[in-house]
């Protein structure tokens, strides 16, 4: 007798697999090549998993973006934050798992170095200013945790200043998705290894030479602080409204299905539906005829 079970989801949710722990966080326990929930044996089953995966995901999307353009009071949005070390493949899931839905509902933004101007303000000003609005799908390459990564790591503002905004964060997530935004956040988890075997390749094919910077050695050089400082940004921003996702990603091919399929179950959860027509449909149909 045959399973109604859809052979493209994992037998648990992965927003159960894949949540990052209450209290401490210790990144060394958790294993950066893990393939929980994934519900093929292996790489070689991926594209037939995600081409399943892909025709929900898209119709999710569309509901979701739908909504917002018929201007529905309670038209919701999503935003997808994606944190991580150096090569653990912020660009690859962005390209290969939210490449799987309508670019004209995904908003995408990469932070770097804040300008002059960014930096004259709260450090939350730029991220408001780039939320998704209603009906879209926002996605964050790094986040309002460089202020309490990078500036932690680098010393580049005091421990009395950075340390509060652990709170700060809270408080604006919560406010967040209180507006009708649900936040998934992402920890693309990688080891020391891989991301050495990463930067080589970058080294060694001309074709990725675009990809590398001198600065990636000197911030690996401080893999140590970064892991601390990952951790504790996890451990004081892990609430039940926007928990953190620890995501393997030495392998690629998981991580970008993973992510895919955390973003489908999440729009899942969000109980989407079709905008009802705001005019009369016969008659339209008869106008129509009548042509």
């Amino acid at each position: 007798m045959g399973s109604d079970r859809d052979e493209a989801q994992p037998t648990e949710p992965l927003r159960e697999l894949l949540r990052a722990p209450q209290g401490k966080v210790d990144l060394s326990t958790i294993d950066p090549r893990g393939t929980a929930g994934y519900p093929g044996k292996g790489k070689k089953d991926v594209d037939d998993i995600v081409a399943e995966l892909a025709p929900r995901l898209s119709d999710l999307q569309e509901q979701l973006y739908a909504a917002g353009r018929a201007d529905e009071p309670d038209a919701r949005s999503v935003l997808v934050i994606l944190q991580g070390l150096d090569t653990s493949g912020k660009g690859g899931v962005i390209r290969h798992a939210m490449g799987l839905v309508d670019p004209q509902g995904i908003a995408l933004r990469a932070f770097k170095q804040p300008t002059k101007e960014e930096l004259s303000h709260h450090f939350l000003w730029r991220i408001r200013k780039a939320l998704p609005e209603p009906g879209m799908i926002g996605v964050f390459d790094r986040s309002q945790y460089e202020d309490v990564l990078a500036v932690r790591v680098l010393e580049l503002v005091p421990e009395s200043e950075w340390r509060p905004r652990f709170e700060e964060i809270n408080a604006f997530e919560a406010k967040l998705i209180e507006s009708g935004t649900t936040v998934i956040k992402c920890f693309l988890h990688i080891s020391s290894d891989e991301q050495k075997e990463r930067l080589a390749e970058r080294l060694d094919r001309p074709d990725k030479y675009w990809k590398y910077s001198p600065g990636d050695i000197d911030t690996r050089a401080q893999w140590p602080a970064y892991v601390e400082a990952y951790e504790e940004a996890i451990e004081q921003c892990n609430t039940e409204a926007a928990p953190w996702f620890i995501v393997p990603s030495d392998r690629k091919w998981y991580r970008n299905w993973a992510v895919a399929q955390l973003l489908r179950e999440h729009l899942e959860a969000m109980d989407l539906s079709w905008p009802e027509a705001d005019f009369d449909v016969e008659t339209e149909k008869k106008r129509l005829a009548a042509t």
